[in-house]
């Protein structure tokens, strides 16, 4: 597949992850939202990456993000951001995470949105980024 096409299909599944945590944060399902935010987060940044040809393996956004550095300039705020959305990854979604009880449990309204900035922080960028290429989502 040609390589925009695929960073575009990449990129799609980030906007629709985010109106997923959007969604979810509304309903109060902070531990889904959470998720959300970082799935949206790390499609976004692999969108970046395949739209300069690079693939992509891995969930942590932190490293992702480790190689594009090398394509885009990444600022500290967008590794910040990107830490944020990778504590959620496992955590979010398994209640072995946790020594008692289950995710739902542990996550509320302040982490949430605090999830939700940092993607919308990071999908602002990429969209910048992939803007350069003539690719606009």
């Amino acid at each position: 597949m040609e390589r925009f096409e695929e960073a575009k299909r990449w990129a799609a599944q980030s906007l629709r992850d985010l109106k997923a945590a959007e969604d979810s944060f509304r309903f109060k399902n902070y531990e889904w939202s959470c998720f959300q935010s970082q799935q949206a987060a790390e499609k976004a940044v692999k969108s970046l990456l395949y739209v300069y040809g690079r693939s992509s393996w891995g969930h942590s956004i932190t490293e992702l993000l480790d190689y594009v550095r090398d394509l885009e300039r990444v600022d500290e705020e967008l590794y910040i951001a990107g830490r944020e959305l990778d504590r959620h990854y496992i955590p979010s979604r398994y209640p072995n995470a946790f020594d008692s009880g289950y995710p739902g449990m542990y996550y509320d309204e302040v982490t949430a949105m605090k999830a939700l900035e940092s993607a919308r922080r990071i999908i602002n960028w990429v969209r910048e980024c992939l803007k350069k290429t003539g690719l606009e989502i």
